[in-house]
C-alpha cells in the first residue's frame, strides 16, 4: 500500500504567486506546504505599486470603463505581436475579470474611482492598455501581500522561511515532491513560483542581453531571492523555457540607482534629444514602450532642462533633487553649460538643431498641445496640466536617459492554458505547476501596463492553486481505489 504524501501540494517560492497559489489551494481542501529562500514573505510584489492589470472589472463599472476579458486579450496579443501564447494569454485574461473580486474579499481595498497614478488607490491608466486597466490597492503591493498572508494563516498553509527548494522530484514522469536541505518531501503536486532572475547577474547576461546597453548604470529593484531557481528546474529535468530575451526595464538617468518612488521623478518641463539634438517621443511615454523608442535612437536619449527646471525640484527624494544635480554635474553625469550652444558643445550634437528643437518644444507647451508627439494626452492621464514653463532660464543641463532599471525578467517555464509546465517534448509534466516570473508564455517583449507582471503573478498563482487542488483530490481517490482493489 502506498504511503500519503506529506503534502497535496508544495509551492515554491513565496512572492504573490506562491502566495495566491497557496491560498487557492487551500481555500480548495489541500494540504500545502509554502516555501521561501528568504527570510520573510512577499517577494517582488511586497516590494512594487501592487497595481494589477485586469479586465471586466466591478471597479471599471463603476467609474464608467467598459471593458472585457476578450478586450484586453486582441490589444494583449495586438502590442505583443502574437509572440506571446495565445492559450494561456487568453486564459489570463478571461481570469483577470474575477482577480479582483478574489483578492477584495481577501481584504484588499481597490475603491471605485479614478486615480491619477500609482499610488493612489483607484482605477488607473498604468501604461499603453486602451481602455484604464491598472487596479491600485490601498497599501500597494504590501497590502497585497499582507491580505495574502492573513489568508495563508488563517487557512493553515504551513510556511518554511530560509529554505531553498534544491531539486523536484519526478518519477515514472510525475512529480513526486521536491528536496529541501537533502529531505524529501513528498507531493502529487508542486507549484514553481520562485519569481524570476533580476537578481542573478550571469542569468541576466545570458537570457536579458539587451540589459547590456545601460552598462554601469545597471541597477535591480526585484526581490534578492530572485535567482533564477526554475532555469535551473528547467535544465535538471528537460522543461521547455519560454521568452528568452524579454524583460522589463524601465528609462532612468544614469546617475538614478532607485526606484522611481525613491528616486523622485525628473522636471516636467524637460526634452530628450537623440544623438542628432532632435526631439525624438513623449517625454513620458509609457515604460511599456520607452525602451523600445530608445532602442530606434541608439539605445540612450539626452534629457535637457533648465535652472528653474533644477530649482524647482522637491526635496526628499534620494536622486532628482536640486542638491543632487549639483553634485552630479561634478561626477560628469549631468552637463551643465550657460547656454544652449555650449551645452550642445558639450554633449555632442549640433547646436542649431538643439536650438531648434527646444525652441519648438516651448512653442508647443506655450500653447498646451503636442502635436509631435501628443504628450499633452499622456499628462492629462496623470492629471497634470500640459501648459509647461519654457526650457529658457540657464545655465542649461543634460544627462543621458537609458534603459537602466531592471524590474523584472519574463524567461519561464512553458505553461498551458492550465498552468501545467512543458517539458522539451511538449508534454506538460503530471503535477507540475508555474507561476509568477517563473513562468513563460504570457509576460511578452512589450510590458502591456503597470499592472502586469502582478496580475500575472496573482492571477496564475490562483489557477495553479486551483489545479492542483483539483489533481491531488483526484490523486487521493485513486490512491482509495487502489487500496480497495
Amino acid at each position: 500500500m502506498s504511503e500519503a504524501p506529506d503534502y497535496d501540494l508544495v509551492v515554491v517560492g513565496a512572492g504573490g504567486a506562491g502566495l495566491a497559489a497557496a491560498v487557492s489551494a487551500a481555500q480548495a481542501g489541500a494540504t500545502v506546504l509554502l516555501v521561501e529562500s528568504e527570510q520573510e514573505v512577499g517577494g517582488s510584489t511586497q516590494l512594487s505599486a501592487g497595481l494589477v492589470t485586469a479586465a471586466g472589472t466591478e471597479v471599471q463599472a463603476a467609474v464608467g470603463v467598459k471593458d472585457s476579458p476578450a478586450r484586453m486579450y486582441q490589444h494583449y496579443m495586438d502590442l505583443n505581436q502574437w509572440r506571446v501564447l495565445p492559450g494561456p494569454t487568453r486564459m489570463f485574461c478571461e481570469e483577470s475579470s474575477s482577480i479582483i473580486e478574489w483578492v477584495t474579499d481577501l481584504g484588499v481595498e481597490i475603491p471605485s474611482q479614478v486615480s491619477h497614478h500609482a499610488h493612489m488607490p483607484g482605477l488607473s491608466r498604468a501604461g499603453v492598455e486602451d481602455v484604464w486597466r491598472g487596479h491600485v490597492p490601498k497599501d500597494q503591493g504590501y497590502g497585497l501581500v499582507q491580505a495574502l498572508e492573513r489568508a495563508r494563516r488563517r487557512l493553515g498553509v504551513d510556511l518554511a522561511l530560509g529554505s531553498r527548494v534544491e531539486d523536484i522530484v519526478v518519477r515514472d514522469g510525475q512529480v513526486d515532491g521536491v528536496v529541501i536541505d537533502g529531505v524529501h518531501i513528498t507531493a502529487p503536486n508542486v507549484v514553481v513560483a520562485s519569481g524570476g532572475f533580476a537578481s542573478n547577474p550571469e542569468l541576466v547576461a545570458r537570457y536579458f542581453p539587451e540589459t547590456e546597453v545601460a552598462g554601469d548604470a545597471l541597477f535591480v529593484v526585484a526581490a534578492p531571492g530572485s535567482q533564477g531557481d526554475h532555469i535551473r528546474f528547467a535544465e535538471t529535468h528537460g522543461l521547455s523555457l519560454f521568452g528568452d530575451g524579454w524583460g522589463l526595464l524601465l528609462v532612468t538617468a544614469e546617475f538614478q540607482r532607485y526606484h522611481h518612488w525613491q528616486s523622485g521623478f525628473p522636471p516636467p518641463s524637460r526634452i530628450h534629444v537623440n544623438t542628432e539634438g532632435r526631439r525624438c517621443m513623449d517625454e513620458d511615454a509609457p515604460y511599456a514602450v520607452s525602451p523600445g523608442i530608445l532602442a530606434d535612437q541608439g539605445g540612450w536619449v539626452w534629457a535637457v532642462f533648465d535652472e528653474r527646471a533644477r530649482t524647482t525640484l522637491p526635496e526628499g527624494y534620494a536622486d532628482w533633487t536640486p542638491d543632487r544635480i549639483t553634485e552630479e554635474v561634478a561626477t560628469g553625469a549631468v552637463r551643465r553649460a550657460e547656454s544652449l550652444t555650449e551645452l550642445a558643445d558639450r554633449i555632442d550634437v549640433p547646436a542649431t538643431v538643439l536650438e531648434a528643437s527646444v525652441a519648438r518644444f516651448n512653442d508647443l507647451f506655450e500653447h498646451g498641445h503636442d502635436e509631435d508627439f501628443l504628450r499633452h494626452e499622456t499628462l492629462a492621464a496623470k492629471g497634470a496640466g500640459a501648459h509647461l514653463d519654457p526650457i529658457a532660464s540657464g545655465p542649461f543641463y543634460a544627462v543621458r536617459m537609458l534603459p537602466a532599471e531592471l524590474v523584472c525578467t519574463h524567461t519561464g517555464l512553458q505553461i498551458d492554458v492550465r498552468t501545467r509546465v512543458v517539458d522539451t517534448t511538449g508534454r506538460a509534466v503530471p503535477g507540475l505547476y508555474a507561476a509568477g516570473e517563473a513562468a513563460g508564455g504570457i509576460l511578452g517583449e512589450r510590458y502591456v501596463g503597470g499592472g502586469n507582471s502582478i496580475a500575472h503573478a496573482l492571477v496564475l498563482g490562483r489557477v495553479a492553486g486551483r489545479e492542483a487542488a483539483s489533481r491531488a483530490r483526484q490523486h487521493a481517490t485513486d490512491q482509495r481505489e487502489a487500496t480497495h482493489a
